[in-house]
Formats: structure tokens, C-alpha cells, sequence
């Protein structure tokens, strides 16, 4: 691998499991943000409120909680691949079946199944890169996974547009069926890592059980896997309370329609992706603490940058600005939680961190929407800024973070 990584071209293997984790990325962000824009449709459809609204999404991330605890420990134990094709299959499928939801219990339903299947997947495709690639690369290759997800919302923003006027919001989810056919090519191209098949056959005993104990079983393992888990916190409650509300902000603020909306949300989409791609390389260059450092700042203080977007011009300008520094982080959790765990509970730590920050993160959308009934968006975008800095305090006291520098990414 070390001998392919210098010469700058990828295995065979190494290329599918780029393609396929960026390709299954980009399917789930798709099916998640078709929430997004079917929104406030459903809000009108079904007469419900803010918090109720924000609830869909709060429940499709506590799905992602049980479901990348669930398939975390089953891809260590049994292996990735499969693994990573159950969990496209369960969240393709229950996205399509928000087709048929006609009242707030159904949707609550398929969101929390959809969240099982797609939280599952995260860690697993993480792991899947991480396994393959030379530590000096591990940051680049997940930022490039994590914007297949980017691809995947600008899907959602396209399809959005064209369907839910012409058809409706229930259209919208039977696009989640996509996914569904990637699964056939990652069990007939994908297979386990070198690193797995290793780890696997050096196990002594068979009857072994993965335990999320194994995240906790020292107060420093345990201060790091928490302390990493309330910057995915922060990660996830910026994202999501971004995606999942600032395109109906958007159409009440400057009374945009849907196309108007996606408009806004593509180029934030952009940014994000080059934000992912810069911050990757900064990563594996300069090492987490700086990285994120520098991405942390920068993201306390673009998220006002929406305030002050006035017009059509202004307002896609604002988003990638803030898409640029609130998201681009994404990719480089996997990156270093990959590189302090080992291959043992490698997949079950990524999914169990990044879920557990989906989970809670995830109710910022209740809070976002309980705010903007109640306060400006001055006080929405404020109380986004703190959460930026709680992170960098938070990073900043991570031992091995300090020693995950440089030298060890490279």
C-alpha cells in the first residue's frame, strides 16, 4: 500500500472503496436533506408546528444513534462490506416508504428506521477508507467520501425543485430507492482490507464480543471518546440546524420559492466541498489541532455572514462562505478517530461518536425552530457561534489530538 501511495495511484480495491463509500455518502445525504426541502410543505400538508417539525429530524438522528451503535459492532465483528450494504439497503428503503406516510406517526417511523440504516453506514465507510489508505492520506480520502455527501444534497436540491411543485412532497421520497442498486456493486467489487483480514485472523478467540465498553475502559479513553463526541455535537447541530432550516428561513426572509431555496443551498453546498478538500489537506499537513483550530474560528464567526444577505446576489455568497467554514470540517472526524482507535473497535468507535453527535446534535432543529418562533435570526445565528467555540475549548483539551500531530498523520 505504502509503495502504491508513493507512486500516487490506487488499487483496484482502494478505487472502489472511494467510489463506493463516496456514492453511498452521496445517496444518504441525499435521502436526508429531501427533508429539508419537502419541510415546509409537510408543515402545511399535515398543520403541524415548529417543534414538531423539528422533531422529524431530531427522531431520524436518534435512528442513526441505535443503528451505527448496532452496525458498528456487527462490521467489527463480521466484517465491512456487508455491513455497508445492509445499511444502504435499510435506508433506502425506508425513505421510500415516506411516500406513503399521511399523517406525523408515519413519518416519524420511516425517519427513525432511515436513520438506523444510514447511521450504520457512516463508521463503516470511514473504516472502509481508513483500512485501505496510508495514514498520510486517510484525511484527504475521507473529505473526498464526505463530499460525495455534498453531491448527494445538490441531488436533493435538483430534485426538489422539479418534483415537489409538480408532484408534491410524497413524490419526492420514492427518489430513496436509488441506493438501493449500489449495493449490488459494492458486494460484487468491494472486498475487506488487508488491515481487517489481519486483525481477524490474529484474534485468539473466536467468541470475542466487540463492547462499546472498549471506548471507556481507561478515564483517558474515556474523557477523549467524550470529549470527541461533543465536537461531533457541535458538528452535527450546525449542520443540520443549517440544512434542515435556512431554506424556509430563506423563502420567509426574502420570499423565495423552492428553486429560489435550492439556489442558495447549492452554493453552500459548493462551499462546503471546498471546504471539506481544503481542510483535508490541511489535516494530513499541519495536523487536527490547527485544522480544526483555524476551521472552528473562522466557523463561529461566517455563521453571521447570513444576516447580512440582503438579496439573490448576497445570499448564495453568504452560504458557501459558511458552508466553506461550518461544514468542512465533516471529513476529518473520520480521519482522526480512525487513527486513535484500533482496528478491533475502529468502526464500532467512529459510529458510536459520530451517532451519539448526530443524536444530540440532531435536536438543534427543535431548538433552531423554537427559536425562530420566538426570536430573531440574530439570536439563532448567535447562539450557532457559541456552540462553535464550546467545540474549540473542547478540541483544545484532547491530550492525544497534541500528539496527533504532523509526524503521526504523515
Amino acid at each position: 500500500m505504502e509503495t502504491t501511495a508513493r507512486h500516487h495511484a490506487l488499487s483496484k480495491n482502494q478505487k472502489w472503496t472511494i467510489a463506493s463509500t463516496s456514492a453511498g455518502f452521496a445517496l444518504e445525504n441525499m435521502d436526508v436533506l429531501f427533508l429539508s426541502f419537502a419541510l415546509s410543505s409537510i408543515i402545511a400538508d399535515l398543520h403541524i408546528n415548529g417543534a414538531q417539525a423539528g422533531l422529524i429530524s431530531s427522531i431520524t438522528n436518534l435512528g442513526m444513534l441505535v443503528g451505527g451503535i448496532f452496525f458498528g459492532i456487527i462490521a467489527d465483528c463480521f466484517g465491512r462490506v456487508k455491513t455497508f450494504t445492509y445499511t444502504v439497503f435499510i435506508f433506502a428503503v425506508a425513505t421510500a416508504a415516506m411516500y406513503f406516510a399521511n399523517n406525523i406517526t408515519l413519518i416519524y417511523l420511516c425517519r427513525l428506521v432511515a436513520g438506523i440504516g444510514a447511521g450504520g453506514e457512516y463508521g463503516v465507510g470511514i473504516t472502509l477508507i481508513a483500512e485501505n489508505f496510508s495514514h498520510h492520506k486517510i484525511g484527504k480520502m475521507t473529505s473526498i467520501a464526505a463530499i460525495g455527501g455534498q453531491i448527494g444534497a445538490i441531488l436533493a436540491a435538483i430534485t426538489a425543485a422539479l418534483i415537489i411543485p409538480a408532484f408534491g412532497w410524497h413524490a419526492l421520497f420514492l427518489f430513496g430507492l436509488i441506493p438501493v442498486g449500489l449495493t449490488y456493486f459494492i458486494r460484487r467489487h468491494l472486498h475487506e482490507s488487508d488491515e481487517f483480514l489481519a486483525a481477524q485472523k490474529a484474534e485468539t478467540d473466536p467468541n470475542k464480543r466487540v463492547r462499546i465498553s472498549a471506548l471507556f475502559k481507561t478515564p483517558k479513553l474515556a474523557y477523549q471518546t467524550t470529549a470527541l463526541s461533543v465536537m461531533v455535537i457541535v458538528q452535527i447541530a450546525g449542520y443540520f440546524g443549517l440544512m434542515n432550516w435556512l431554506p424556509s428561513i430563506m423563502q420567509q426572509k426574502l420570499h423565495l420559492s423552492v428553486s429560489g431555496s435550492s439556489i442558495w443551498m447549492i452554493a453552500t453546498i459548493v462551499g462546503m466541498s471546498i471546504g471539506m478538500m481544503t481542510f483535508g489537506s490541511i489535516l494530513d499537513y499541519f495536523g487536527p489541532r490547527r485544522a480544526f483550530g483555524i476551521f472552528l474560528v473562522c466557523a463561529a464567526i461566517s455563521v453571521f455572514s447570513i444576516t447580512l444577505a440582503f438579496n439573490e446576489v448576497t445570499l448564495p455568497l453568504a452560504g458557501a462562505v459558511l458552508g466553506f467554514f461550518s461544514n468542512g470540517m465533516f471529513g476529518g472526524y473520520g480521519a482522526v478517530i480512525s487513527r486513535l482507535y484500533p482496528t478491533e473497535v475502529r468502526s464500532t468507535a467512529n459510529n458510536v461518536i459520530v451517532n451519539v453527535g448526530r443524536a444530540i446534535g440532531g435536536f438543534s432543529s427543535v431548538a433552531i425552530g423554537f427559536l425562530m418562533d420566538h426570536y430573531s435570526l440574530i439570536v439563532v445565528m448567535g447562539f450557532l457561534s457559541v456552540l462553535y467555540i464550546i467545540s474549540l475549548c473542547t478540541m483544545l483539551t484532547i491530550p492525544n489530538l497534541k500528539k496527533l500531530g504532523r509526524a503521526q498523520m504523515r
